[in-house]
């Protein structure tokens, strides 16, 4: 199985960029991650980048889809930004959300694993088929029937979050899914809110509709996020990945924006 990887990474109308994004593959695993930091500049940036650093050195020690292992990993992840925090000043408030997807290629499945709001998205047939469920307000009130999810993308308590790594009183909610099998034609897209905030799940799928390969869709998100944005407009990263059609070669092919 080919797997073809798109990445985009914008700073947005913000001073800097608390978004990281990365990705760690070999013959037969891949690990692609999106992780949006909070807590200010010297603050954000270095959670997102320390749990990037964690999860990637862990499992490139140990790559697999086992739910144990990647909870593992993600606790390791937070320990490690906890213990940056003890350095104090503006590290000692920092948070980060987190999705990553973990991907077999020899057996064609793949797992994700998240906290927070960033998202992970899996598209078959040009249609949305699984989708991480945020740990946020508005989720819960879209659970309770309060709102719907185009309110849920316009309220104004959108980004009150009741997960992200950096907890050191309790664990942070980590949800991992199901096994999941990857099929030919199937683009899955790890993003911050930035994204899916301002695109919504049916212009990522318009968008989807309208490109013939992966770096065409992450273009036209990104215009489109350029063309709605506003003032102020947040750090944006997306990673695309879309499962390339039989015939080809057993290989991962990286293209990094």
């Amino acid at each position: 199985m080919e797997i073809e990887i798109v990445t985009l990474t914008r700073q947005g109308g913000r001073d800097y960029n608390e978004d990281v994004y990365g990705h760690w593959y070999d013959d037969r695993h891949v690990l692609c991650l999106v992780a949006d930091g909070a807590g200010g500049h010297g603050g954000g940036d270095v959670a997102a980048a320390t749990a990037r650093a964690s999860l990637l050195a862990g499992f490139a020690l140990e790559p697999g889809l086992a739910p144990g292992l990647l909870r593992q990993l993600v606790a390791q992840a937070n320990q490690a930004i906890v213990a940056r925090q003890a350095e104090g000043g503006k590290l000692a408030a920092m948070r980060t959300t987190l999705v990553m997807a973990a991907i077999d290629l020899e057996e064609h499945a793949m797992v994700w694993a998240h906290s927070g709001d960033s998202r992970a998205y899996l598209f078959r047939g040009g249609a949305v088929v699984a989708r991480t469920v945020d740990h946020s307000l508005v989720q819960q009130m879209v659970a309770g029937g309060m709102l719907d999810d185009e309110g849920a993308r316009l309220h104004p308590q959108r980004n009150v979050l009741l997960s992200a790594l950096g907890s050191a009183t309790e664990p942070p909610q980590v949800d991992i899914s199901d096994r999941m099998r990857l099929e030919p034609g199937d683009a899955l897209l790890l993003c911050s809110d930035g994204v899916w905030e301002v695109v919504g799940d049916e212009g990522l799928a318009a968008c989807l509709h309208a490109s013939r390969t992966p770096r065409q869709w992450v273009d036209q998100i990104d215009a489109q996020i350029v063309g709605r944005g506003k003032p102020g407009q947040d750090n944006y990263t997306a990673i695309a990945l879309w499962v390339m059609p039989d015939g080809h070669d057993d290989a991962t092919r990286l293209m990094p924006a």
